[in-house]
């Protein structure tokens, strides 16, 4: 009870205080040592946590880091003493630059943001380009510890990476084929300045959204983009005629070519048989000149009459026959000795 001093109530000491409230829960058959040691087990159960599959339990001790713990059961000493945080390692992170999402839709509703957006190319172009980068977390202490803003951090950096490969590329390349390249130009440089600031975090992916030029000299790119068109059209066309005349007169040379060779081998071959047959009969005229000239001139004969309209009649029965005229007709007859 408390004390009274001169009319005033004066509060007790701490023993007596602790003597009350041990009277009090004994005549409530508990003690108090025994409620003590409820709420200190109650206290350190309170230190047990579970990290999920995609966790990491990073524990904390007086707001300093400490240790990491694996997926499973885990004990830290409660709070105050000992906090843990327990980050998704494996969830994708999306980041949008450029743009953000206003309505995921359907239909999507996208606001836009000129001055993440608007880029110089290497000869000198402005360009509006629109990206996202998809990230992880791989480093789960680096990541809570290290920066204070993970992804501003990400943000400013896939902005300066961005800006920067764009700078060295011009700006045909970022609008048709060379934006594969960009990409992975832009996801490898900025996983370097990431790494170099010790963010923990690994880049998955870098994706193009949306890539044109401002609207101001939009229909003087589509255009340009028309005309190369119908060049690379006329060009494919071009070639494609080519490559159908070629082989074509590829072909007929070579024909050509195989007749002429087929030609002269031929006359190459007659020519000898002509000279080897003119060699035999002089051969043969050498030995008989008279019976191999009389040979010739019956052979000659042979070749010669066939086509004329003459008659041929012996000397003996043309002395019975009386000349015709015109001598000089088709139906002039001469004798033969």
């Amino acid at each position: 009870m408390p004390l009274q001093d001169k009319g005033r109530q004066v509060p007790p000491t701490l023993d007596e205080f602790l003597d009350q409230i041990n009277k009090f829960f004994k005549r409530g058959r508990l003690g108090f040592s025994t409620i003590i040691g409820i709420i200190v087990v109650i206290w350190m159960a309170s230190g047990i946590y579970i990290v999920a599959p995609d966790e990491r339990g990073v524990v904390k001790r007086f707001g300093k880091f400490v240790y990491v713990t694996m997926p499973g059961p885990h004990w830290h000493v409660p709070w105050p003493v000992e906090t843990a945080i327990k980050p998704q390692v494996t969830k994708v992170r999306r980041l949008e630059i450029g743009f953000r999402t206003i309505y995921a839709g359907p239909p999507a509703r996208y606001r836009s943001i000129p001055s993440e957006s608007l880029m110089l190319t290497g000869d000198e172009n402005i360009i509006n380009i629109q990206f996202i980068v998809q990230y992880k977390i791989k480093d789960a202490s680096d990541y809570l510890f290290n920066v204070k803003n993970p992804e501003d951090t990400v943000r400013i950096a896939a902005e300066a990476s961005m800006r920067e490969v764009i700078g060295k590329n011009k700006i045909d390349d970022a609008l048709t084929v060379g934006k594969y390249k960009m990409q992975q130009d832009t996801k490898y440089l900025l996983q370097q300045i990431l790494d170099s600031y010790q963010v923990g975090i690994s880049i998955e992916a870098v994706q193009l959204q949306d890539v044109h030029p401002p609207k101001e000299v939009m229909a003087a790119f589509k255009d340009v983009a028309s005309a190369k068109e119908d060049k690379i059209k006329t060009i494919n066309e071009s070639e494609a005629y080519r490559n159908e005349i070629l082989p074509k007169a590829k072909g007929k040379a070579s024909q050509v070519t195989n007749e002429a060779l087929a030609y002269k081998e031929a006359k190459i071959k007659y020519a000898q048989g002509d000279a080897s047959r003119f060699d035999q009969i002089l051969k043969e005229y050498r030995k008989s000149k008279k019976i191999t000239r009389k040979r010739l001139y019956l052979e000659a004969m042979e070749e010669i009459l066939p086509g004329m309209n003459k008659i041929l009649i012996d000397a003996e029965m043309g002395k019975n026959l009386l000349p015709f005229l015109p001598l000089k007709g088709s139906g002039a007859i001469k004798a033969v000795e």
